[in-house]
C-alpha cells in the first residue's frame, strides 16, 4: 500500500505541529507519512515539547521548525491545520488538496502538564481524523 502524504501546519511549527508529526510517524507508520511546517515558522523546536518526544521514544532528529515555503512544492493526501492562525492563514498549495482542521490550544509558557495534555488531545482527535481520511 502507497502511504499518504499528510501536512501539519501551524503557526510557529514549534510545538503542537511537531508533536502531531511525531505522533502521526509513529502511531499510523503503516499508512502515513507526516511532515509539518508553519505559516511564520519559529526556526526552533519548543524544548519541552522536544523533551517530551523524547521521553516518550516519538523524537527523531529530522524532526525540526521549518516555514511553509520548504513544503509549499510537495505532494500532501490532506493538509490539517492545528491551530485557528494557521486555518486562516492557510496558502494555496498548486496541487488541489484537502483540507481539515483539528485545533489545539498552544501550552507554550505554560506547565510541563499541559505539553502532556496536548499530546495526547493530538492522540485521542487528530490521528483518528487522519485515519479515517488518509487510512
Amino acid at each position: 500500500m502507497n502511504k499518504k502524504n499528510v501536512l501539519i501546519l501551524c503557526t510557529g511549527n514549534s510545538c503542537r505541529s511537531i508533536m502531531a508529526e511525531a505522533l502521526i510517524n509513529v502511531k499510523l507508520v503503516d499508512c502515513v507519512h507526516a511532515k509539518s511546517s508553519g505559516v511564520k515558522a519559529s526556526g526552533t523546536v519548543n524544548s519541552i515539547a522536544k523533551a517530551l518526544l523524547e521521553k516518550k521514544g516519538l523524537w527523531r532528529d529530522e524532526y525540526y521548525s521549518k516555514t511553509i515555503d520548504t513544503v509549499i512544492d510537495d505532494e500532501f493526501d490532506l493538509v490539517v491545520t492545528v491551530c485557528d492562525n494557521a486555518k486562516e492563514t492557510c496558502p494555496i498549495f498548486s496541487k488541489a488538496v484537502k483540507k481539515i482542521h483539528v485545533g489545539f490550544e498552544d501550552p507554550s509558557g505554560k506547565e510541563s502538564i499541559e505539553y502532556e495534555k496536548t499530546l495526547n488531545l493530538i492522540e485521542q482527535e487528530l490521528l483518528p481524523a487522519i485515519e479515517k481520511e488518509l487510512c
